[in-house]
């Protein structure tokens, strides 16, 4: 509830003053930096491009201290958003302050503010009023929370101030007792319009999200999260709160999030920065892939592919295409690709000896011990380098023995000269003959060794993982010892046919880099580039299991954070439908798992509505509870043509913009309606409308058109989900998933529009 007015009136007045004091310290630190360019600008030119210590000194200097300006000035007009009053076991009470950044007082060490991710934060995010506590570096402080603020600071000006308890904004069902407190600071940022950049929401974390925030570091943490639940945004945050936590230890560029797409990557990018999180890399799985692999060709994306099997192009193969895919990204071809590279390292110690002429330099059976049971654990080209690497420490040793061999040979033939032949002219020439001999085998043996050595382990560390890829593929000996077990002959044959026909066409598959990347880690080992102290993997539920198999590679000790949402599983015919198969399969070291059942995107009105269509997926997944914000009904239109879609279309912008709103999405099926739409809006609405592709990077536009797949993760003010008739949206689970994702992207207003006969889900859910 809000404060009353004389605690309102010392509120303004504690404001004031902490921001007379931050345009102080900003004073004092312009100052400070303006002296330092004068250093920096003088020592440069004296250094006259030679490295200068006291340069490079002073440089370093001027980046802490210019970042720390930057945090100033960022909080000129908003130091903090939230009070916390507590007091420790034996103490006095005292009073925090809680902000985007902690603010303090050089001078007498005073914290005016604390960083949202101090241990004593924790109490504003999940402290209950009363005997609570927290934990702290050196072990959990006990004590008593008495108050917890919350602010509304706009430009400087405190225009609201709430006091709450425990917050509880979960719409309850008729069948529980009482009435939901609902938390007024939270509703009125929920209000807000979009833009088109994930927005920073460090005031109105809450508890759940907070436990997930806050969770320690060295295990896969794995979590389940309604649409609008804050997924994204929590994992984010969590990477916020362990860069704060492990500083040193854990830096940006030892951590990777993996993304669904470039839009989704460019959508999450100015809240990066924006939380301190500098030099984090961010890829899409196929773009890593690529990287590693090295690829040139085009890669038939999954988003390319799922766009084809919505559009049911080449009919009669989808059967084919999508068990191809469920195969490839199944555990059981990873099974396939660990017993092929067995066999590989079998047929890799059908080695001779090291030789030169009949000497042995290196005996098999010890570079078979060496490769078997020593270095058992290393991938196999390391094994052999290994290997390499140790025997060019003894081959000089070999080398001298091998001559000293030769030298007694040839001694012997002289002694034997000297014992059967009289000495004279011939026999001193004989002797000379069997020196030069000797001296001329020497050197032989010298050359010659180091030759065959180089040349031995060349031909057996040389391997193209393509190579050995496309043999796992086609080598019949490869079927019948390994494949033919687990799969027909039939369906194995479909598989080869479809990688052969990309292969042709100079095409990598989507389906086919988690099974290259995995072979290129087991043969060659993880480059060191691509291997991650931290991991943030979001829309989790569309990886296949095999690729997350490829990501548990490339993560030190499994520290990872995986988000998703398995009912919007829209890739389900490759995808993951059930966290415990990854954790049981491929992260079986610690893991921890929660659940975000709590949507604070959407209005009760459109999550009901968006939660029937949950019921009919064939999950055990919970309805999604939406937060207390109400608005209008999802609102169903038929229209007759495309100029009175357009027509009716033109009128919803228009609502739109008079509610303050701005943000439109037009949701097409699949990018081929989404271009037939681009087309019809041209011709007949008064607004500009922006179509989105599959490689865009950027959402600029507030009107736009974006086909159904391509939604994840996204929010817009409105929704506008065209065309939702039975013969676009069928009864299958595909289908029920594409129309969730769509349903569960609007804060404020939905349409549906059909033409036809209208979707059985969309009926079904209306009455």
């Amino acid at each position: 509830m809000s404060i009353d007015s004389g605690e309102m009136k010392i509120e303004r007045t504690h404001l004031k003053d902490t921001l007379k004091w931050v345009e102080s310290e900003i004073k004092d630190m312009r100052q400070n930096d303006q002296k330092l360019e004068i250093i920096i600008d003088k020592l440069r030119k004296q250094a006259k491009g030679k490295y200068n210590e006291e340069l490079d000194t002073k440089e370093k200097l001027y980046g802490i201290t210019h970042k720390s300006l930057e945090k100033y000035e960022e909080s000129r007009k908003k130091p903090y958003f939230g009070r916390i009053d507590f007091r420790e076991y034996k103490n006095e009470k005292e009073t925090f302050y809680i902000g985007k950044f902690g603010l303090g007082d050089i001078q007498n060490g005073d914290e005016k503010v604390i960083d949202w991710r101090a241990p004593i934060a924790d109490l504003y995010y999940s402290g209950v009023e009363g005997k609570t506590f927290y934990r702290s570096p050196v072990g959990i402080v006990n004590g008593e929370l008495s108050l917890k603020r919350k602010f509304l600071i706009e430009n400087g000006e405190l225009k609201d101030a709430f006091d709450e308890g425990i917050n509880e904004i979960v719409l309850k069902s008729n069948r529980e007792e009482g009435n939901p407190l609902v938390d007024e600071f939270l509703k009125i940022n929920l209000n807000q319009s979009v833009n088109n950049r994930l927005k920073n929401v460090v005031a109105t974390i809450q508890k759940e999200q907070n436990n997930i925030i806050r969770a320690e570091k060295n295990m896969t943490l794995m979590f389940q999260g309604a649409a609008g639940s804050g997924k994204t945004t929590v994992a984010l945050y969590r990477l916020a709160y362990l860069l704060y936590r492990y500083k040193g230890r854990l830096n940006g560029k030892d951590v990777l999030i993996i993304a669904p797409n470039k839009l989704f990557l460019n959508y999450i990018s100015d809240i990066l920065p924006d939380l301190g999180i500098d030099e984090v890399k961010q890829m899409t799985f196929e773009g890593m892939c690529s990287k590693i692999l090295h690829i040139k060709g085009k890669i038939y994306s999954k988003g390319k592919k799922l766009s084809d099997i919505l559009e049911n192009k080449q009919y009669s193969s989808i059967k084919n295409i999508t068990l191809n895919s469920r195969i490839k990204g199944s555990i059981l071809y990873r099974e396939l690709i660990d017993e092929y590279i067995e066999y590989i390292e079998k047929k890799d110690l059908n080695i001779d000896d090291i030789k030169v002429d009949n000497y042995i330099l290196f005996d098999k059976s010890e570079i078979c011990r060496l490769y078997s049971e020593d270095m058992k654990y290393l991938p196999a080209n390391q094994k052999k380098y290994k290997i390499k690497k140790y025997f060019e420490l003894k081959i000089d040793d070999k080398i001298r023995k091998v001559i000293n061999k030769v030298d007694f040979l040839y001694d012997y033939q002289i002694a034997r000269l000297k014992r059967t032949v009289k000495d004279g002219p011939d026999r001193r020439k004989e002797i000379r003959n069997i020196y030069d001999k000797r001296d001329r085998k020497r050197v032989h043996i010298m050359t010659q060794a180091r030759k065959n050595f180089d040349d031995y382990f060349h031909s057996w560390i040389e391997v193209d993982t393509s190579r050995l890829y496309e043999n796992f593929l086609t080598e019949e000996e490869v079927f019948e010892k390994i494949i033919a077990k687990r799969l027909s002959k039939t369906c194995w044959n479909n598989l080869v046919r479809e990688t052969k026909l990309n292969v042709e066409n100079n095409i990598v598959d989507s389906d086919d880099l988690a099974a290259l990347c995995y072979l290129k880690f087991k043969i060659e080992g993880v480059p060191k580039k691509f291997k991650y102290k931290y991991l943030v993997v979001d829309e989790a539920q569309d990886y296949s299991n095999f690729e997350m198999a490829v990501l548990r590679e490339i993560s030190t000790n499994a520290s990872m954070t995986i988000v998703g949402d398995i009912a919007q599983g829209i890739y389900d015919y490759r995808g993951i439908s059930d966290w415990n198969d990854i954790s049981k399969n491929i992260f079986k070291e610690s893991t921890k798992f929660f659940q975000l059942t709590q949507s604070y995107r959407s209005t009760v009105e459109i999550m009901e509505f968006a939660n029937k269509v949950l019921r009919l997926q064939k999950n055990n997944l919970s309805s999604v509870k939406p937060t207390l914000r109400h608005g209008d009904k999802p609102r169903i239109f038929e229209f007759t043509n495309n100029r009175d879609f357009s027509g009716k279309l033109d009128k919803i912008v228009k609502r739109v913009q008079e509610n303050g709103k701005s943000t439109i999405a037009v949701i097409g099926k699949n990018s081929t309606q989404c271009r037939k739409i681009r087309n019809y809006l041209k011709k007949y609405s008064a607004y500009s409308w922006k179509l989105i592709r599959e490689n865009d990077n950027v959402l600029e536009e507030e009107k736009m058109i974006i086909p159904s797949y391509m939604t994840k993760g996204l929010e817009f003010d409105c929704s506008v989900i065209y065309n939702c008739n039975e013969e676009n949206y069928t009864e299958s689970e595909l289908d029920k998933k594409i129309l969730y994702v769509a349903l569960t992207r609007a804060l404020h207003m939905e349409y549906i529009f059909y033409s036809g006969k209208i979707s059985n889900i969309i009926k079904s859910c209306a009455r």
